[in-house]
C-alpha cells in the first residue's frame, strides 16, 4: 500500500524539473545555470519564503540560494542553481513562515496611520533579536543588534525608530541569516551533473576511408589525420566517424545501394564484421589499432575528441553469427532475418534478438565500449538506439558511467516523441532530433520553444544540419543560401550542432527527386573531394562555418538552450531569437527564404535582454562587424547570398553613440 506524505507545515507542492516525478535525475552540466520552481503558500496573510539547497556528491549541503515570487500573487517561487562538479548531486525546497517580513509589511501600514505605534516597535524589536542570535558575530549579529536597540529608543521619532529596521546593512544580513520559523523541506530530487561536452560542442563527421591519395585511393587513419587541422581550423570541437570495423562480403552491397557490387566496392561501414573480427577490430584498410589510437592522439593535440560510431548489429559474416546464434533471430527456415526500415532493406545487416540472453550482450558490449574507451574515446554515436530495448541501454551505460562518468552517449534516434524522450531519461547525454524537418518560423518556434523548455531538464539536442542518410529537400532546393542559414540556426539554437562532410560544398544532389539519399553517397563508396582547389575557386562556406564556431566560443549564452527566447516578427519567412547569460547577449535574425530577399519589423522583448522596455543599444552583427543602433521596434532586409542572418551581440552597457543606420541589410 502506497503511503501519502504528509504536506508539510508550509506546503511546498510541484517542485520542478522531477523527471518522471523524481524516479530519473535532472541533467546539467558543470556550471550551467537551470530552475528550480515550486509552489509555496501557506494559510492566512503572513509572508512566507523559500530557498533552494543544493547537496553535492558527497552529501554535503552547498549555499542556499533564494527564492523569489515569479509572478505575484501566483505563489510559484522560481530561482536558477548551478553545480560546480561533475557527479550526482540532489536537490530540495525548503519553505518558511518569514516573521520579519510580515512584520514589516504590517508595520509600513500601522506606524504611518499611527496604530500602536510603540507596541509595533517592540514586536520588531524582539524580532530582530531573535534573528540576531542566528547570526555569527562576524556576520554581522550586531547590525541586528543595533536595529532592535534603535527601535526601542522613544526618544527618537518614530519613523526613524521604524527606518533604522529597513536599511540596505539590515538587509544584506537577513538575506543571509534570514530569521526561519516553520521551515518545511520537500523531498530532495535527484540531479545528475556531466562535463560540458555533454551539452556544448561542435561536430565534424568524416569518412577516413575517402581521405586517400591518388596512389592510394583507400584512406587510412595516417592519410586521415591529414584532414584534421583543417577540421580544428573550422573550429570544430568533435570529430565523428562511422564504424571503423571490418565490412562484411556476404550481400555486400555496391555504388548507390545496388544489390550487384563489384570488385572494388568497399561496401557500407555499419555492415560491421568478416573473419578480421568484429566490434573490437579495426578494418584492415584503414590500418591498425595503433594507427587509431595515433589519429585520437592527433585529434587531442588540435584541441578535438574523436566520437566513434557504436552500431550494434552485424554483417552476416561477423563473429558473432557463429559464436552466438541465439543472439540473432532466426526463420523457420533457419536463415537469420536481415534488417528493414519498409521501405528501407539493410540485406548486408543483421540485427541482434536481445531477451535471449540479454546478460551476455551487456557483458559483451560494455567489454567492446571498454575496449575502444582505452583507445582514448570518450564519446559514441550510439546507431538506431530505438530498435533495441530501452532497458539494454540503461544498463550499458549505467555500467559504463558508473566508473568513468565523462564518456558522453549520443542517441541517433529519428524516431517517435516517446522513445527519443525516454531514451535521453535513462541516460543518453545527447539525442538527434527532428531539427533537419524543421524549416519555417512556426515549426521552429514550437519544436524548439519544447526543446528548450521542461524537456532540457533531461534531453540535450544536437542540431545536425545534414547526416549521410539525410539530405532534406530544403537544402537539395535552395542551394548555398539554404546551407547557410541552416548552418546559422543550427549553431545559434542548440549548445550541440553538426555538418556532415560536404556540407561545406553545399553537396545536394539527390539520389532522385523525392529521396532524402545523396547520389553517389559516400555510404556504398569512396567520395574523394579536393577541398584545396574548392577553396580556392569559393566554391565553399567555409568561413561561414568558421566564423560561426568563433562566435560559439566568444559568446557564453550560446552554449546554453535553457535560455533561448523569441522575439515577434511581422513576417514569417524571418524568424527572431536570443541567448542571454549574465551580461552576454546574442540575438539572431534569420531569412528562412533561401530564394528571395524579405524584410521585417522585428519587435523585441527587452526585458529578456536584459534592457528596460524604453532603451535603445549598440547591436554588433558578429559575421559582418557592423554595428546598429536597435530598441524595441527595428526595421530589417535580409537577401539570400548577401547575409543569411543578423547574429547580434547585445552591447551592453548600452553605448552612448550609434554606428550604422537602422538595421537594414
Amino acid at each position: 500500500m502506497t503511503r501519502t506524505r504528509a504536506i508539510g507545515r508550509i506546503p511546498v507542492r510541484d517542485v520542478r524539473p522531477a523527471v518522471e516525478g523524481g524516479n530519473r535525475p535532472a541533467k546539467a552540466v558543470v556550471g550551467e545555470p537551470f530552475e528550480v520552481t515550486a509552489t509555496v503558500f501557506r494559510e492566512g496573510h503572513d509572508a512566507v519564503a523559500a530557498h533552494v539547497v543544493l547537496k553535492d556528491p558527497e552529501g554535503r549541503p552547498g549555499p542556499w540560494t533564494p527564492m523569489r515570487e515569479l509572478v505575484p500573487g501566483s505563489d510559484r517561487w522560481g530561482a536558477e542553481v548551478s553545480a560546480d562538479a561533475v557527479g550526482r548531486w540532489s536537490y530540495r525546497v525548503e519553505a518558511w513562515s518569514d516573521p520579519v517580513a510580515t512584520w514589516r509589511r504590517t508595520a509600513g501600514i500601522k506606524i504611518p496611520a499611527g496604530i500602536d505605534p510603540g507596541l509595533v516597535l517592540e514586536e520588531g524589536a524582539e524580532l530582530y533579536e531573535r534573528a540576531a542570535a542566528g547570526v555569527p558575530k562576524e556576520a554581522g549579529r550586531a547590525v541586528l543588534l543595533t536595529a532592535a536597540q534603535t527601535l526601542r529608543d522613544d526618544l527618537l521619532p518614530t519613523a526613524d525608530r521604524f527606518a533604522a529596521a529597513l536599511t540596505p546593512e539590515v538587509d544584506e544580513v537577513l538575506a543571509r541569516h534570514p530569521l526561519r520559523d516553520l521551515v518545511t523541506s520537500s523531498e530532495p530530487l535527484p540531479l545528475l551533473v556531466e562535463r560540458e561536452r555533454a551539452l556544448y560542442g561542435s561536430w565534424y563527421e568524416f569518412f577516413p576511408r575517402s581521405e586517400g591519395t591518388r596512389e592510394q585511393p583507400h584512406g587510412t587513419f595516417r592519410t586521415a589525420a591529414r584532414r584534421l587541422p583543417a577540421i580544428a581550423a573550422m573550429g570544430f570541437d568533435v570529430v565523428y566517424l562511422p564504424p571503423i570495423h571490418p565490412i562484411g562480403t556476404t550481400f555486400r552491397k555496391g555504388k548507390n545501394n545496388t544489390l550487384s557490387p563489384g570488385p572494388d566496392d568497399v561496401g557500407v561501414p555499419w555492415a560491421i564484421g568478416s573473419p578480421e573480427g568484429g566490434h573490437d577490430a579495426v578494418h584492415p584498410d584503414l590500418g591498425t589499432l595503433e594507427d587509431f589510437v595515433g589519429f585520437v592522439r592527433r585529434a587531442r593535440e588540435l584541441g578535438m575528441e574523436v566520437a566513434l560510431d557504436f552500431a550494434l548489429q552485424c554483417s552476416p559474416d561477423h563473429p558473432w553469427v557463429q559464436k552466438h546464434p541465439e543472439w540473432f533471430h532466426h526463420r523457420p527456415d533457419g536463415t537469420i532475418a536481415y534488417a528493414e526500415n519498409p521501405p528501407k532493406k539493410y540485406q548486408d545487416i543483421y540485427p541482434i534478438a536481445f531477451d535471449a540472453d540479454m546478460d551476455g550482450l551487456v557483458a559483451e558490449t560494455v567489454r567492446v565500449l571498454r575496449h575502444w574507451m582505452d583507445a582514448g574515446v570518450r564519446i559514441f554515436r550510439v546507431d538506431n538506439p530505438h530498435t533495441k530495448p530501452v532497458v539494454f541501454w540503461e544498463r550499458v551505460i549505467g555500467e559504463v558511467n558508473r566508473t568513468d562518468p565523462d564518456v558522453i552517449f549520443l542517441a541517433e534516434a529519428f524516431t517517435r516523441p516517446a522513445m527519443m524522450h525516454t531514451l535521453a531519461q535513462i541516460g543518453f547525454q545527447q539525442s538527434y532530433t527532428y531539427f533537419t524537418w524543421r524549416n519555417t518560423k512556426q515549426e521552429l518556434t514550437e519544436y524548439l520553444t519544447e526543446l528548450s523548455g521542461e524537456a532540457a531538464s533531461y534531453m540535450r539536442p544536437n542540431f545536425f544540419a545534414n547526416t549521410p542518410d539525410i539530405l532534406h529537400a530544403y537544402l537539395q532546393h535552395g542551394g548555398r543560401p539554404a546551407f547557410e542559414v541552416r548552418a546559422v540556426l543550427a549553431a545559434t539554437l542548440s549548445p550541440a550542432w553538426g555538418i556532415y562532410s560536404g556540407y561545406e560544398l553545399c553537396e545536394n544532389t539527390p539520389l532522385k527527386e523525392g529521396s532524402e539519399e545523396y547520389l553517389d553517397s559516400e555510404k556504398y563508396q569512396l567520395r574523394h573531394r579536393d577541398w584545396a582547389a574548392a577553396e580556392r575557386e569559393g566554391r565553399t562556406i567555409t568561413r561561414l562555418l568558421t566564423r560561426l564556431n568563433t562566435i560559439r566560443r566568444e559568446h557564453p549564452a550560446l552554449h546554453r538552450l535553457r535560455n533561448l527566447r523569441f522575439h515577434h516578427t511581422d513576417n514569417d519567412a524571418l524568424i527572431a531569437y536570443s541567448k542571454r547569460s549574465g551580461s552576454d547577449a546574442v540575438l539572431v535574425v534569420a531569412n528562412l527564404d533561401p530564394h528571395h530577399a524579405q524584410e521585417a519589423t522585428v519587435s523585441l522583448d527587452m526585458p529578456h535582454l536584459g534592457l528596460d522596455w524604453h532603451e535603445s543599444v549598440d547591436v554588433r552583427d558578429e559575421l559582418t562587424g557592423e554595428t546598429y543602433r536597435w530598441g524595441r521596434n527595428n526595421y530589417v532586409r535580409l537577401e539570400p547570398g548577401r547575409a543569411p542572418a543578423h547574429v547580434f551581440h547585445v552591447q551592453s552597457p548600452p553605448a552612448a553613440h550609434a554606428i550604422g543606420g537602422a538595421g537594414a541589410s
